[in-house]
């Protein structure tokens, strides 16, 4: 790996190493946050991906019959060589000292790791955008994707992506050239650099969205996501009977996927979603304080999945039982 920081991507070279990422009909699995739906519903209105389930690093819900190993992991690094993923949280502590077992990201498609990002020297650069920009910018390399107006609110509104455009310009236009915005034929031209709206019009759409997944939640938060688990990992609405997603849940979800639909023109096709029979796994999961010598001794428990998610925190999830 080179030592140094990529800065423009390579589209061509990544499309030789990860070919499966432009490939039809595979099954996915979807972190269940707005990032991880917008993810799900623009690979299956381009691709036919199927969406097998979903992992919010305490649980994994799949549908019965369905082998995660087969699947592609959306919004999230699987820390296994065998399994594919794609995400954009930091993963790597120090490039000049990688861990033995550092190969088990081969098949992943990190944000991060594409510029040889890593927390003791680029921390402040991390990527600031959301997963389903870096499939974008990825996906409009082998074919035209239109971005309407309408849909410039959500795809700037996940992760919160707006938010970080003003409290980290110079950080997020590095990012934007390195995912080869500027480019006439890049998606993300549409969504940063068209002048869709003025600052004004677009805090008005924002506030219209923030309405909307209000009335979708009931009035209260949580419309633009599936809870899974709660705070101590216990599963929570599926169903201890059917397996199958709660009917109030299932109904939320396909309102705030509806909604994404209306707004992208990326067709939500219920086929494509698995609400159940799921199988469901309880994995254990923490965090450490960052530090080379505690960073080492995670990876060597070869965790399921981990991210840097701040200057005092590394949370993973460790799979006591081999079902990753």
């Amino acid at each position: 790996m080179p030592r140094h920081s990529i800065t423009e991507l390579d589209f061509r070279a990544l499309l030789g190493r990860y070919p499966w990422v432009i490939e039809r009909d595979h099954n996915c699995i979807l972190s269940p946050d707005s990032d991880g739906l917008l993810c799900g519903l623009l690979m299956s209105h381009y691709l036919g991906w199927k969406i097998r389930g979903f992992y919010d690093g305490k649980v994994l819900a799949i549908k019965e019959g369905v082998n995660p190993r087969d699947c592609i992991f959306l919004d999230m690094e699987i820390f296994r060589p065998n399994i594919r993923s794609v995400g954009q949280h930091m993963v790597m502590y120090d490039k000049a000292d990688l861990p033995p077992n550092w190969s088990n990201f081969s098949n992943c498609i990190a944000a991060n790791n594409l510029r040889n990002y890593d927390f003791k020297n680029d921390f402040k650069l991390k990527y600031p955008l959301g997963t389903v920009h870096v499939l974008l910018s990825i996906l409009g390399q082998d074919q035209t994707i239109p971005i309407p107006k309408s849909a410039v609110s959500p795809l700037l509104y996940t992760d919160g992506t707006f938010k970080n455009q003003f409290n980290y310009p110079e950080n997020c236009l590095s990012w934007l050239d390195f995912l080869g915005a500027n480019n006439a034929n890049s998606p993300l031209q549409k969504v940063f650099l068209d002048r869709h709206y003025s600052t004004y019009e677009l805090m008005v759409e924002l506030k219209d969205l923030f309405s909307q997944i209000n009335v979708i939640g009931g009035g209260k938060r949580g419309g633009d996501k599936i809870k899974i688990s709660d705070s101590r990992g216990n599963i929570v609405n599926i169903d201890s009977r059917t397996h199958q997603l709660k009917s109030a849940t299932k109904t939320q979800a396909e309102a705030f996927l509806g909604m994404l639909a209306d707004k992208t023109g990326w067709t939500f096709t219920p086929a494509h979603w698995s609400w159940g029979p799921y199988q469901t796994t309880r994995f254990r999961k923490g965090s450490v304080k960052p530090g080379k010598a505690r960073y080492n001794a995670l990876l060597a428990q070869n965790p399921i999945s981990l991210a840097i998610i701040s200057r005092n925190s590394i949370e993973y999830t460790i799979d006591g039982d081999g079902v990753l």
